[in-house]
C-alpha cells in the first residue's frame, strides 16, 4: 500500500466527513506544513531540491520549504549546526565533520555520485598554462589549484590527482579563494593554473577561450560521493519522521532529473520542462537560450532514492584525516545517521 501523506490523509478526511455530513477544518488548518529551511548552491547538481519545491513533492509531505543559497560547502554546515537551516546538499567539507565531530551534525543520505558512462566533475586549467605545457593532471606537480576553503571537496579532489599521480600532495599549491565565482575568475585570468568542477560549470568554461580540459575527477577518485544530504543531529532525534519526508520528495525530484537527463527514459516534452524549472535556479541570470545547454549537457546522477555510498564517505573521511583537518577520534558512526536510506 503506498504510505499517504499528510495531504493525501486530509484529503481522504474531508471526502470521509463529506460523506457522513461532518465538518472538515479547511486544509491547513488541521494540519499545517512543518516550515524548514533548506540550504542549497544555484549547481544543477541541486535539482532534487528545486524540482521537489516547484511540482509540489515536498507541500505532498506536508513541508513549507524556504531556500537559503550559499557561496560555499562550509558555511552551510555551519548554518545547520546553528539551526539556521535545517538541511544541506553539498560536498562533505572539514567544517561539516568537525561538526559533526561535535554531535551537531549528520549526514543522512546521498547526492551526486560520479559514475562511469556519465559526465562527471572535469579537471581544467588556465589557458596560460595549458600553452605552458600543463595539458594532463600528471603535470600538476609544482602547480596552483583552486579551492574555496581549506578541506573542501575541491581540496580533496586535488590531493588525491597527486595521489595517483605519484607526487606529494604539497607539491600541488592550493589557492583558497572562498567562492567559486573567485575561482571562475582567477582561472579565466591565470591567477591559478587549475581546478576541478561539476560539468554543467565545467563545459561551457572549457568551450570558451580562456579555459581548458586536462581530464576527469572519476579516473582519479571512481563512484565519488560528491554531495551528501544532511541536517541537524538534533532532528535525526527529535523529528525522524519529518527528515523521512524531506528525503522522500528529494528522491521524487532526484527520480524526475535522472529520467528526463540521464537515463532519458522520459518525453523530449518533459526533458525540456525540467530544464525551464532548473532555469528559475540556474544559471538564471543567463536568457534560457544560452542557460539550456549547460543545463542539460552538466547533468550528473542523483543517487536513486538519496542512496548513500559509505565506502566514498570513509574514504574521504580517512584523507581528512590524515592532513590533520579533523580529530583521529571522528568515527563514521558520529558523521553517517544511515537509518534512513538505503547504503553501500
Amino acid at each position: 500500500m503506498k504510505a499517504l501523506t499528510k495531504r493525501g490523509f486530509v484529503k481522504l478526511a474531508a471526502a470521509a466527513g463529506i460523506a457522513a455530513g461532518v465538518s472538515i477544518a479547511p486544509l491547513g488548518t488541521a494540519f499545517a506544513a512543518d516550515k524548514i529551511t533548506v540550504g542549497a548552491l544555484r549547481f544543477t547538481s541541486h535539482a532534487p531540491s528545486f524540482i521537489a519545491f516547484e511540482r509540489g513533492y515536498f507541500a505532498d509531505e506536508g513541508l513549507e520549504v524556504n531556500f537559503e543559497f550559499f557561496q560555499a560547502a562550509q558555511p552551510m554546515a555551519v548554518a545547520i549546526a546553528s539551526g539556521d537551516v535545517d538541511f544541506g546538499i553539498t560536498a562533505i567539507s572539514g567544517g561539516l565533520i568537525n561538526l559533526a565531530e561535535k554531535g551537531a551534525i549528520k549526514v543522512v543520505g546521498g547526492g551526486l555520485q560520479e559514475e562511469p558512462g556519465v559526465d562527471g566533475q572535469m579537471i581544467l586549467v588556465s589557458k596560460a598554462a595549458y600553452d605552458a605545457g600543463l595539458t594532463s593532471p600528471a603535470q600538476l606537480k609544482g602547480k596552483s589549484f583552486g579551492i574555496t576553503q581549506t578541506g573542501s571537496s575541491f581540496h580533496y579532489i586535488a590531493h588525491k590527482i597527486a595521489d595517483k599521480e605519484g607526487f606529494d600532495r604539497s607539491e600541488i599549491t592550493l589557492r583558497p579563494l572562498q567562492k567559486v565565482g573567485a575561482v571562475i575568475g582567477a582561472l579565466k585570468t591565470g591567477q591559478i593554473d587549475a581546478w576541478a568542477i561539476v560539468p554543467h560549470i565545467a563545459k561551457p568554461l572549457a568551450a570558451g577561450p580562456e579555459i581548458e580540459s586536462i581530464g576527469m575527477v572519476a579516473d582519479y577518485i571512481p563512484d565519488y560521493q560528491v554531495t551528501t544530504v544532511f541536517t541537524s543531529t538534533a532532528m535525526t532525534k527529535d523529528k525522524p519522521d519529518l527528515v523521512k519526508r524531506f528525503l522522500a520528495a528529494f528522491s521524487k525530484g532526484a527520480a524526475d532529473f535522472n529520467a528526463a537527463l540521464i537515463d532519458k527514459t522520459a518525453s523530449e516534452e518533459e526533458a525540456e520542462a525540467l530544464v525551464q524549472l532548473l532555469h528559475k535556479y540556474v544559471y538564471n541570470d543567463q536568457p534560457y537560450e544560452k542557460a539550456a545547454p549547460s543545463i542539460r549537457n552538466g547533468a550528473m546522477r542523483i543517487n536513486e532514492g538519496a542512496k548513500l555510498n559509505m565506502t566514498s564517505i570513509a574514504d574521504q573521511l580517512d584523507w581528512f584525516k590524515s592532513e590533520k583537518l579533523v580529530p583521529e577520534t571522528v568515527t563514521m558512526d558520529l558523521l553517517v545517521d544511515p537509518s534512513f536510506v538505503e547504503t553501500n
